[in-house]
């Protein structure tokens, strides 16, 4: 019956039939097998059924909540008994988007790897969201924290942006003294989906919000460095991304009095994103400790 409700549990949080079967690679009918058998045993109905979705019941819902502990219980207690409750090992999923992976994740994993020789690290490096109960990812790192109160966060450090431009590039432009002049220059943008975009400075009681246009426009940050780099605008980034570049002086750092965001309530902070358990797997909870200390 253990089993049956381990399966139950993947099907509430996969969302379907299908994507369950591909998480525990079993067939979409083992997995219909196994619902209706738990539903026998337990004489109630946990599931409504139709072809486009699944809905919980209100038994289902109530048995769903009762049963996670068991179900966490009895992993723990069989990790135990086979001596690996402290032993990090097993795939890692972990989703980053694209320039914090390629730029600040990337490099120290090959650390982390040679720590624990027994984990596995999937890492896919995507700008878009994923559910974390449903495309059958362990970690996440995100900008902010998430709204699932099912998901818990832990701040990796603050996502302090930063004004910059190549020395060429201002040699040839407009001098830029106040967050004003930025009206007459080509601002390279991250794409927030709306047709304006705004940049917004602060200093001390003083705040300014400014249009801001250009003729780049990208979801992730590397297109728009690389830009930057090669002289093609200003550039609204994070210090993370820059800092070598300002440290090189490849890139300028423009009013720097001002503390300047893509949004008003300020660029955030950066948090790795994990399921709600009382006990992680060893093997998040070492990656999770890993990144704190390398990254703060």
């Amino acid at each position: 019956m253990l089993e049956q409700i381990k399966v139950f549990h993947q099907v509430v949080d996969s969302g379907s039939f299908s994507q369950a079967a591909q998480v525990l690679h079993m067939a979409p009918s083992s997995i219909a097998r196994n619902i209706d058998n738990l539903e026998a045993q337990l004489k109630t109905t946990l599931l409504k059924r139709s072809t486009r979705q699944l809905i919980l019941t209100e038994e289902g819902r109530y048995f769903y909540k009762q049963s996670g502990k068991l179900v966490e219980d009895a992993d723990i207690l069989l990790a135990e008994m086979r001596g690996t409750q402290d032993t990090p090992q097993g795939l890692l999923r972990i989703s980053v988007f694209e320039s914090f992976g390629n730029l600040c994740l990337a490099p120290i994993i090959p650390e982390f790897l040679q720590m624990y020789p027994d984990v596995q690290v999937d890492l896919d490096l995507d700008n878009k969201l994923v559910d974390l109960h449903s495309d059958n990812v362990d970690l996440a790192i995100r900008i902010g924290v998430p709204q699932d109160s099912g998901l818990k966060a832990r701040k990796l450090l603050e996502n302090r942006t930063l004004l910059t431009a190549s020395p060429g590039y201002l040699n040839q432009h407009a001098d830029i003294t106040q967050p004003s002049d930025l009206a007459e220059h080509n601002c390279l943008l991250i794409s927030q989906e709306r047709q304006r975009h705004h940049w917004y400075f602060n200093k001390g009681k003083s705040k300014r919000k400014v249009s801001v246009t250009g003729n780049l426009i990208s979801k992730g940050g590397s297109p728009l460095l690389i830009a930057a780099l090669k002289g093609c605008g200003v550039l609204l980034l994070s210090e993370w991304m820059v800092k070598p570049y300002l440290e090189s002086k490849d890139l300028v750092a423009i009013l720097p009095d001002w503390t300047v965001n893509h949004r008003e309530n300020g660029s955030g902070e950066i948090y790795a994103i994990y399921k709600d358990a009382q006990y992680p797997k060893p093997h998040i909870r070492a990656f999770l400790d890993f990144m704190v200390t390398r990254l703060s």
